[in-house]
């Protein structure tokens, strides 16, 4: 783990024993995966921005929590799905509230991997809906 990434825990330093886990399974789980860390976020990238981490406080956080945002092309029904928006036709943003290591499960790990193979080929779609049809 770099020391950015620790740095971004600074404001909730108990936010990173929830962070460590999921940075391990995801990059495990996705090894073409990079990451950025920026002021309000981190990004996990494949292609295209696909796993958001956030410190962000939304209704119904613990005292010690992540957001875990992710791009999907579909939206998710699920009670774990804190919000969702469509900010493109066809392009889903849900946001998760981690507060224990065990959300850290096959179901969120599974929308993670699907996210990570939508930024894969999303760029691709976009491309071939703007070629002309002949």
């Amino acid at each position: 783990m770099t020391q950015d990434e620790r740095m971004f825990f600074d404001p909730m330093p108990g936010a990173l024993g929830l962070y460590a886990p999921l940075r391990e399974k995801l990059l495990a789980m996705c090894p073409d995966t990079g990451l950025k860390v920026h002021r309000s976020q981190i990004t996990f990238q494949a292609r295209y921005g696909f796993a958001f981490v956030s410190l962000r406080r939304m209704k119904g956080c613990p005292a010690v929590f992540i957001i875990v945002s992710f791009g999907l092309g579909r939206r998710v029904d699920s009670p774990r799905i804190a919000a969702a928006a469509e900010p493109y036709p066809g392009r889903w943003t849900h946001h998760t509230i981690i507060g224990q290591e065990s959300q850290l499960d096959g179901e969120l790990m599974g929308w993670l991997r699907e996210a990570h193979d939508f930024a894969l080929v999303k760029g691709k779609q976009r491309r071939a809906a703007a070629l002309p049809v002949k």
